[in-house]
């Protein structure tokens, strides 16, 4: 009697554990659909300032949102387009990340942006406050794939100390006499040059990298000429305007050994160059130099007045997350005027009240108000944007090649130029 009652109660344990695995289990299964932590993935090509400036913003995305962690992914440039092809082919995507504006027909032709329309409805978000002309890019039949957080003009770093110990005016001297011109810039950059062999300081770069041709089209602009036809039909580079502007480079970097040489990572921060054309953002690179005095310029004109490249970068959904709606909000937190004040101590802003606004201007180690105000603000509407087409990665790889036979002094500016039409011409008219 003893046994059957020990088995009877053996039995009833066995029964209740099982109700309570069950109720155990359904327990997690509710905390898994509302109460887990979601992982977003959000990527970018930025820099460990850029990446550092993400994390600490996050902090108060996670404050609101305690269910949802991000990690961020940095791909290099050279590679991130390629990068996120890949990805979309194996439906691996980020949820959300960064995409530059040449990267943009790709990927809504492929359909990897997804449509965000919505965000603009929402009246804490604000989205009037976004500059109207930044927002074009990313608008396709009646909706909104991306929110641009930079708009910055081609702008110029220069060493106030080389042109000091040279007895040279500055680009902003220059300006403001109306006489910063291509022409004074070339002169400039002979007068600044000094030294030798490893000691040599070039009076210029116009390249960060050596397939980063972007600087070289502003000095064709200013003076009338194109890169390609209006409805990308023709590549219009071949002309007078353009022979001039790679007969430029020719005589800066061979003949007056002003430029830095091909190849040679002669950088901005070393010292020894005196101007560099980049965009706005690399200003997380000089902010930190304290070997030399620097500030910020507007580019050269020209005859029809400066013409910097408007380098557009925005945020992005992708399709395919497996969480869409905490994607949006992540999305829409980074677009937020908090997340844009964020990010302007790097990217000039979309958002008309933070590129008006003290916080955009007063960074630590910023240039001068004045200098900002004449490089950037005052050029958002006198740039342009990279030529958008379908086909850009191999129009690109043709450029550059082109570029290189300059650099290895392979051809003349003129046969260069040729060749390139010859070779991009079947491309844009496919």
């Amino acid at each position: 009697m003893k046994k059957l009652l020990l088995i009877g109660f053996v039995f009833l344990l066995t029964i209740l554990a099982a109700c309570g695995d069950d109720n155990e289990s359904t327990t997690n299964d509710e905390k898994s659909e509302d109460g887990d932590v979601v992982e977003l993935t959000f990527t970018t090509w930025g820099s460990e300032g850029h990446i550092a400036m993400y994390e600490e913003l996050l902090e108060e995305f996670y404050e609101e949102n305690p269910n949802i962690k991000v990690k961020i992914e940095s791909i290099p440039h050279a590679d991130y387009q390629q990068k996120l092809s890949v990805l979309a082919a194996g439906n691996e995507l980020p949820d959300v990340g960064w995409v530059a504006e040449r990267m943009v027909p790709q990927f809504t032709d492929n359909n990897i942006l997804r449509e965000i329309t919505e965000i603009t409805t929402d009246e804490e978000f604000d989205f009037d406050d976004y500059i109207p002309s930044t927002l074009e890019l990313w608008q396709h039949d009646g909706g909104l794939y991306g929110l641009p957080f930079s708009t910055p003009p081609m702008i110029i770093y220069y060493n106030k100390t080389m042109f000091e110990d040279a007895g040279v005016e500055t680009p902003n001297e220059l300006a403001a006499k109306g006489e910063w011109t291509w022409e004074q810039f070339e002169e400039t950059a002979k007068a600044i040059s000094s030294g030798e062999g490893v000691n040599r300081k070039y009076g210029a770069r116009l390249f960060n990298e050596w397939t980063n041709f972007a600087t070289m089209p502003s000095h064709t602009f200013s003076y009338g000429g194109e890169m390609f036809s209006e409805d990308m039909s023709s590549f219009e580079w071949n002309s007078d305007e353009g022979v001039a502007t790679f007969e430029l480079l020719n005589r800066m970097m061979f003949e007056d050994k002003s430029h830095v040489p091909p190849g040679e990572n002669v950088n901005f921060e070393s010292g020894n160059v005196g101007m560099f054309t980049f965009m706005y953002s690399y200003i997380a690179n000089v902010r930190g130099i304290t070997d030399f005095e620097w500030d910020i310029a507007p580019l050269p004109e020209g005859p029809e007045g400066r013409v910097p490249l408007l380098g557009q970068a925005g945020l992005a959904a992708f399709e395919g997350s497996d969480h869409p709606e905490e994607a949006l909000k992540l999305l829409q937190f980074l677009g937020s005027k908090t997340g844009i004040q964020a990010s302007s101590q790097f990217f000039v802003p979309a958002r008309k009240s933070v590129l008006e606004s003290d916080e955009f201007i007063n960074v630590e180690n910023n240039p001068p108000r004045e200098s900002i105000e004449l490089a950037l603000i005052n050029e958002m509407d006198n740039g342009f944007i990279y030529p958008l087409h379908d086909d850009w990665a191999k129009i690109e790889s043709e450029i550059v090649g082109g570029f290189d036979k300059l650099f290895a002094q392979m051809a003349t500016p003129e046969e260069i130029l040729a060749e390139m039409e010859e070779k991009i011409n079947p491309i844009l008219q496919k």
